[in-house]
């Protein structure tokens, strides 16, 4: 019997903000994430198998909202004492490759609204700058699921969750969404914002001179939308 191999390029749980969570470092995990990092994967093949990534981390996302108890009757004229959502939600995906994220969410959130948000580097200044927002009108009542695949210095996340309490949305009601972190933006960005949760897949090792996150996947929405 082959032995089992434990995940090992993860960044250890003790060096984590309290305010992260990652999804559960199992071996098929970092299968997954073997097969999207492979520069060789087919475009086919990055599609499903970061759709199936994406899918635990929405389900992991639910795990941290809010719930109140709830009564029900079942089939068989039983009372049942449970629980449920105890706010609305909607996503947020920043543009363009947290669009990619929406899919997942809405597979398993019924009719959920999804807003979106732009944020490009400005030329002039170096600087994450809003260029466009599209957010539910009663935003400020949600709990949010912000979406982005990729969190390298953190800057254009920060950004987001800004333009996010701007709208009235409470930082803690704010849930990050993220397929790959590096430790230096998580740092940052959990630093500036302690109320606020992450739910992250993997960390990985750092950022390059390039600010580059390492190992990385390369740049998930060329991978994601071109051939």
């Amino acid at each position: 019997m082959a032995a089992s191999v434990a995940p090992t390029s993860q960044t250890t749980p003790a060096a984590l903000p309290p305010s992260v969570f990652t999804l559960p470092q199992t071996a098929q995990l970092e299968a997954l994430y073997t097969i999207i990092r492979d520069k060789t994967t087919s475009r086919g093949d990055f599609l499903f198998y970061s759709d199936r990534i994406i899918r635990l981390l929405v389900e992991e996302g639910l795990n941290h909202l809010p719930v109140v108890p709830k009564m029900v009757e079942t089939p068989t004229g039983s009372k049942y004492d449970g629980v449920g959502f105890e706010g609305k939600i909607c996503g947020v995906s920043i543009l363009r490759a947290g669009e990619a994220m929406e899919a997942g969410l809405r597979e398993v959130c019924r009719s959920v609204r999804i807003g979106k948000i732009l944020i490009q580097r400005d030329e002039e200044t170096a600087l994450p700058k809003l260029f466009y927002s599209k957010l539910p009108e009663d935003i400020a009542s949600r709990y949010v699921l912000l979406l982005d695949p990729m969190l390298a210095t953190g800057g254009s996340a920060m950004k987001a969750v800004e333009v996010l309490k701007e709208h009235g949305v409470p930082e803690e009601r704010i849930i990050f969404i993220n397929l790959i972190a590096a430790p230096e933006g998580l740092k940052s960005f959990c630093t500036k914002f302690p109320a606020l949760r992450v739910i992250t897949g993997w960390i990985d090792k750092g950022l390059n001179e390039k600010s580059y996150i390492i190992p990385g996947l390369g740049d998930f929405g060329e991978r994601r939308y071109c051939e």
